[in-house]
């Protein structure tokens, strides 16, 4: 399934400034029933968001009409627990196209970047900055540049370099999977396979 193209993003944030965020709290198990990759979004943090009967509970983050936008930032180790896809579908379909945290855990990261959705790690230092920009102003943007490979805090042009695998960063730049990589080369293949 191909993804969105990314190249660069200018957005607002929503803060989820909570420690080892774990993939059954990112999407709970008992929605894991579906196969296809739409409809995750709807139950994203879950128990975090919703009271038992259904009704949002107002001090959570996604439920706070103050935060909006394409970018999560999340507290230190992020997306640790069992190696469920459906963490990074749920984030993607909910709108999101970047998570921030100072340290992912390799399997969610993994997820993520086959996902279409992309891990920026930043030091624990700049991640208060970026907590701190949005509790100053709600409505404070933040520059994702995957070309340059930077973060930065339009604000106050404060600026981090992030790591990211070249294979992954040009799948994403493409808007492909894995699967669509390997079609996209097809000519390539046949040439190959011909010579």
């Amino acid at each position: 399934m191909a993804y969105d193209k990314f190249s660069k993003i200018s957005s607002t944030a929503v803060p989820l400034p909570i420690e080892n965020v774990d993939t059954d709290q990112i999407i709970p198990a008992r929605f894991l029933k579906a196969v296809e990759r739409k409809g995750f979004g709807d139950n994203l943090f879950r128990d975090w968001r919703y009271e038992k009967d259904g009704s949002q509970k107002a001090d959570f983050p996604l439920n706070n009409k103050a935060y909006s936008g394409k970018i999560l930032v999340g507290g230190k180790n992020f997306g640790s627990g069992s190696s469920r896809e459906h963490a990074a579908w749920a984030i993607y379909d909910y709108g999101f196209r970047v998570v921030v945290s100072n340290f992912f855990a390799d399997i969610f990261m993994g997820n993520s970047l086959n996902n279409g959705l992309l891990p920026v790690v930043v030091t624990s230092e700049f991640l208060q900055k970026i907590f701190d920009a949005i509790d100053s102003d709600s409505n404070t943007t933040f520059d994702v540049d995957l070309e340059k490979q930077t973060f930065t805090i339009s604000a106050t042009g404060e600026t981090i370099a992030f790591e990211i695998n070249p294979y992954k960063k040009h799948c994403l730049q493409n808007g492909l999977d894995d699967i669509d990589y390997l079609v996209d080369m097809k000519k390539q293949i046949a040439d190959f396979e011909s010579a």
